[in-house]
């Protein structure tokens, strides 16, 4: 079968833009214009838009007809980032505070933002089994936006056993963002994190994930639940850390 008109405007657009020919931030023709340029209806071009678009490759907006999307920078991620909240020199007097995420994102301190919100809530089925802990167990739920240069990069919601952190500093989001991140936290309380275990996932983001993170559409995002372990004791789960998945490479290291 021929391929429909549809997808061969796609290919030559998607073509164009991976040469360069219309660099990230440029229009491309418009609907006029290309309707013209291949003998079609402007409904078939905006399927082919739409097919760009879906792919993240462009955005449309109104007005302003359809621009190809600027590529952010891409974060390379080592799972031994957490380093840089628990070694010495780190949290050493004088040294500029950081946490794992100011280091992935290579910004001081005056350039890290956080917004957060914290609630109690009864650990559901899911996290209890994360926690090995019965369901119902009370839990301080903390959700954080984090920023890094005023542009939001991740969404992380975490949980912590109320019985650890209840009246502690822990618990006040007045206290954020604490440098060392989660990690201090943990060895403020006198439970220093010996293992770190992480499952990776990818999904499409939810209305608000691609509002909060201002993510183009087609774009899906990297979730990642962790879990804190001090000895056999789980203290610290996130469900999830939520990434574009434009924006970041994990990368995991095996010695052999």
């Amino acid at each position: 079968m021929p391929r429909p008109a549809y997808l061969k405007i796609a290919d030559e657009l998607r073509n164009g833009i991976r040469a360069g020919a219309y660099p990230p931030g440029t229009r491309l023709p418009t609907l006029v214009e290309l309707a013209a340029r291949h003998g079609v209806s402007q409904i078939v071009v905006r399927q082919a838009v739409a097919v760009l678009g879906a792919e993240g490759l462009v955005q449309t907006r109104r007005g302003g007809g359809t621009v190809v999307r600027v590529r952010p920078t891409v974060r390379r991620i080592a799972m031994d980032r957490y380093r840089v909240e628990t070694e010495p020199q780190a949290q050493a007097q004088g040294a500029e505070p950081a946490t794992s995420f100011t280091h992935d994102q290579r910004i001081g301190w005056a350039d890290y933002r956080l917004e957060r919100r914290y609630r109690r809530v009864a650990a559901d089925p899911e996290l209890a089994a994360l926690f090995e802990l019965p369901a119902g167990t009370a839990l301080l739920r903390r959700r954080f936006v984090f920023f890094a240069r005023e542009e939001p990069q991740q969404i992380s919601v975490n949980y912590l056993p109320w019985d650890l952190v209840d009246g502690t500093p822990v618990a006040d989001p007045a206290r954020e963002p604490w440098p060392g991140g989660t990690p201090a936290q943990l060895a403020y309380l006198g439970h220093p994190a010996t293992r770190v275990e992480e499952a990776v996932r990818s999904r499409m983001p939810t209305r608000d994930e691609a509002e909060t993170l201002r993510m183009g559409a087609g774009v899906p995002v990297i979730t990642v639940t962790r879990r804190m372990m001090a000895g056999d004791r789980v203290l610290e789960v996130c469900r999830d850390i939520v990434i574009p998945a434009d924006r970041v490479v994990l990368d995991y290291a095996i010695d052999l």
